[in-house]
Formats: structure tokens, C-alpha cells, sequence
């Protein structure tokens, strides 16, 4: 489950359909760093749907969306 503090992804894939998914901020800075550590493996991403499992090797890129603005009367 996704607390109050996510994010949403977008992960491509090479010579697939990608996927878009509302993540925790830190698991979004765990694939990240996954991937700029060059790792091979698969790697279990925990979302507001589900557990999705990727294999790091077929990303071509990540797209990291800007925190969405709340309506509301506060600050």
C-alpha cells in the first residue's frame, strides 16, 4: 500500500509496453538508485495496485512526475 507520500512513475521498456504507477517516494529512490548502480537483476517495485516485478536490464528510461498539486484551503 502507497502512503499520502508517493509519486507517480513511468517505467519504458525495450521493445514493450511501459507501465505508469503511483509509488512511495523512497521506492521510487531505490529503482533509481538501481539502476544508476548498473544492477542486472529483477527488482520488486511495491505500488497503490499491486507488487510489480522488473527485470532492471530492459528499462530504457524512468520519468519521475513533479508531486501533484492537493485542492484544498490549506497551505
Amino acid at each position: 500500500m502507497v502512503d499520502a507520500d508517493s509519486v507517480r512513475i513511468e517505467v519504458a521498456f525495450d521493445g514493450g509496453p511501459g507501465l505508469s504507477a503511483l509509488v512511495t517516494v523512497a521506492g521510487a529512490d531505490e529503482l533509481e538508485r538501481a539502476l544508476v548502480d548498473g544492477q542486472q537483476s529483477a527488482y520488486q517495485l511495491d505500488s497503490n495496485d499491486g507488487r510489480y516485478t522488473i527485470v532492471l536490464a530492459r528499462i530504457v528510461y524512468v520519468k519521475r512526475f513533479a508531486r501533484e498539486s492537493r485542492v484544498g484551503f490549506g497551505i
